[in-house]
């Protein structure tokens, strides 16, 4: 079974029955990773197998803290997963900052942070795709995301916290992404 089989069948068992609509982002999400395929330099595979993984830390019997990050990191690393892509989900979409508005990110020291372009490709594809798992903008993102919670949220603060570093990784993912697309052509 292929490492991207093993994660769909291991999010699939964790979201798709008790949180569809949580399920239905993160085949999304996949689904933008997947287009990174052939991008110079970027382990597409990894990002696609940390995009179907990055949320299963809501699933029900795993949300512990109700950090989803780490809830999703400490599960992985309990079942061996290997410990590059437990780093991935744990600081996944500026989960630092998010930490931090909720006085958890020190539970996040126990994971590196690798700020690589595969953790710019995982925020990327995570931060512009919906909750349906329809693509969007990173703007119309994380417009939804703001209008759902509503201003006073600890999500909504935590993207304003975060909206740079947010920004900056998505842009270099995009032109990581229009570099393999001029290239093809």
């Amino acid at each position: 079974m292929s490492l991207v089989s093993w994660a769909h069948d291991v999010a699939a068992d964790k979201l798709a029955e008790p949180l569809p609509r949580r399920w239905a982002h993160v085949q999304g999400v996949a689904r933008q990773a997947r287009r990174l395929a052939g991008v110079p330099g970027l382990d597409a595979e990894l990002v696609e197998v940390a995009a179907l993984l990055h949320d299963v830390g809501y699933a029900p019997d795993l949300a512990v803290l109700g950090f989803h990050p780490v809830d999703g990191a400490r599960y992985l690393a309990s079942i061996g997963t290997p410990a590059r892509l437990v780093n991935l989900v744990a600081h996944h979409s500026a989960a630092r900052q998010d930490g931090a508005v909720a006085g958890l990110a020190h539970l996040l020291d126990a994971y590196e942070d690798e700020q690589t372009p595969e953790r710019d490709a995982l925020w990327w594809a995570d931060m512009t795709t919906g909750p349906d798992g329809e693509r969007l903008t990173f703007i119309q993102r994380m417009t939804e995301v703001k209008e759902r919670y509503g201003p006073e949220h600890a999500v909504s603060k935590a993207i304003d916290l975060s909206w740079p570093e947010r920004l900056r990784a998505v842009e270099r993912t995009e032109a990581r992404l229009a570099v393999q697309v001029k290239n093809a052509d």
